[in-house]
């Protein structure tokens, strides 16, 4: 289930099934040379969180579904990205048909070290953790759980357009991750399955994969996902190490997280591409607005931004070719 912790025998079943999976390289010493990062901007970030939650609840086949799917188009356009606009009809857990856009942005083609960014753009179309039963089947209008790790990666592409990393980057909004069920586990991701089977580029492979997940909360905290540190624990070490030498430790925690379902599983079961997951988690789950008609602007913290994009940046940055 989406987002869901795992017991310990879903662990041992998912784990039997995803033996494909290439094994992370290992992490590369840097050079003692100091590189030049961009400053990622939080006010920018949060504009385009805001223009996102401005178009409603960005549910399947929906006017403002629609709308925002240009917006980001335009905007990775605009941000110098080669644009994919990958679309697909995808059938619902409920039988219906959703018109699914997978957006994807590249930055230095030509380089073959590559890596990931990731985070899905719709959002929920019923609010059923909501404590009001007369509120659950409304739709949520998802700044945190969708808008925030959306617009952390339109302010790094406007930073990359400005200053090119060394490496490749891609960035992917997927689409349809939170059409789904509880009651049927493969009803979640809908679009990074299908972009895990079908690579914008035929034979795609980057390094490493970077989910962010509801990275926009007040005082956030963001454990060491089970996953990741399943498939690839290199890499959580670099990206949780350059936190903590960022100032950012008291966002990235030095302890395990829960196993969740979220769109990296896909990327790493049928893409075999080692993912990670940034996402916020408490001992109490992820927040009593998730899910609900709570998850407004109103719980949106340009600090957690600057703590998630500044560390981005910096990984980014310090990767070479």
């Amino acid at each position: 289930m989406k987002k869901i912790i795992f017991s310990f025998l879903s662990i041992l079943f998912f784990f039997s099934c995803t033996n494909k999976v290439q094994q992370p390289a290992n992490t590369p010493k840097e050079d003692s040379v100091t590189v030049n990062v961009p400053t990622f901007n939080a006010d920018s970030a949060y504009h385009y969180i805001k223009t996102q939650v401005d178009f409603g609840p960005r549910t399947p086949n929906s006017p403002a579904h629609e709308a925002c799917g240009d917006y980001l188009i335009q905007e990775m356009n605009r941000f110098g990205a080669i644009v994919t606009v990958q679309k697909a009809d995808l059938k619902g857990w409920d039988g219906k048909t959703l018109k699914a856009r997978n957006i994807i942005g590249t930055y230095n083609p030509e380089k073959k070290t590559r890596v990931l960014l990731l985070s899905h753009w719709d959002s929920r179309p019923w609010s059923d953790n909501d404590p009001n039963p007369a509120n659950r089947n409304k739709p949520v209008d998802g700044a945190n759980d969708g808008a925030s790790g959306v617009g952390v990666l339109i302010e790094i592409a406007r930073q990359m357009q400005q200053q090119k990393p060394e490496i490749g980057v891609d960035i992917l909004f997927v689409d349809m991750e939170d059409y789904g069920s509880q009651s049927n586990e493969d009803s979640w991701c809908l679009g990074t399955q299908y972009w895990a089977r079908n690579p914008h580029t035929p034979g795609y492979k980057a390094q490493y994969g970077i989910l962010l997940d509801m990275v926009g909360a007040p005082n956030a905290t963001f454990p060491r996902e089970g996953f990741s540190m399943r498939y690839a624990s290199n890499i959580v070490d670099k990206v949780w190490k350059t936190a903590d030498e960022s100032g950012f430790g008291n966002y990235f925690l030095n302890k395990q997280g829960s196993f969740i379902t979220d769109d990296h599983v896909p990327i790493i079961q049928i893409a075999g591409i080692p993912t990670i997951d940034i996402i916020h988690l408490t001992d109490n789950g992820f927040g009593a607005y998730w899910h609900t008609q709570d998850d407004t602007l109103k719980n949106i913290d340009k600090n957690t931004l600057k703590a998630v994009g500044t560390t981005l940046l910096n990984v980014i940055y310090n990767e070479k070719e």
